[in-house]
């Protein structure tokens, strides 16, 4: 059977697809949803969790990826816009949706018009290089500022048990 050069490039148009397509979900599974379209619908769940390395409890994302602020983010001012937000993805929501699931949550325009969640008025982000649940490795991590696992208030999550021990403080 002979082939044509039409059935190579319609054979190789559907696998050039099919590679994207497995590259697309190999980096979903490893980094989660693109930004900006991490969520649907009308909330986004933002969680507590004791986490062991810290001995505190922090604030996460629904899969148990941990959020984090940064010292120099301010009374509404971003140092983490630009290429900072490739290591730092900001948590954004999309347009009408509202944070939920700890006390404390709102939101604040970021400068390129998108959302972003907040923690007692902090933006929130992940760290790019945490890839499991429970990893902290952008604690303490200093640049402009020192980024911080976002730790939960004793009344942040609702019907949370009090964390044994000591009262947690802010980690930032």
């Amino acid at each position: 059977m002979r082939h044509t050069s039409s059935d190579h490039r319609g054979r190789r148009a559907a696998l050039t697809l099919s590679l994207a397509a497995l590259v697309f979900a190999a980096a979903f599974m490893l980094f989660g949803p693109p930004r900006g379209q991490a969520h649907s619908g009308a909330t986004l769940r933002v969680s507590t969790a004791q986490n062991a390395t810290l001995h505190k409890r922090i604030l996460v994302t629904t899969s148990g990826r941990t959020l984090y602020s940064l010292s120099a983010e301010t009374h509404g001012r971003f140092i983490c816009t630009g290429s900072c937000t490739a290591t730092w993805p900001p948590l954004t929501l999309k347009h009408g949706a509202k944070p939920v699931g700890v006390r404390g949550l709102g939101s604040i325009r970021r400068p390129d018009g998108r959302r972003q969640v907040t923690y007692k008025g902090k933006p929130l982000y992940r760290f790019a290089s945490d890839m499991k649940k429970g990893d902290v490795g952008g604690e303490g991590f200093r640049d402009v500022g020192t980024w911080h696992a976002a730790v939960a208030s004793r009344s942040a999550s609702k019907g949370a048990s009090p964390t044994p021990g000591p009262a947690p403080t802010p980690g930032y």
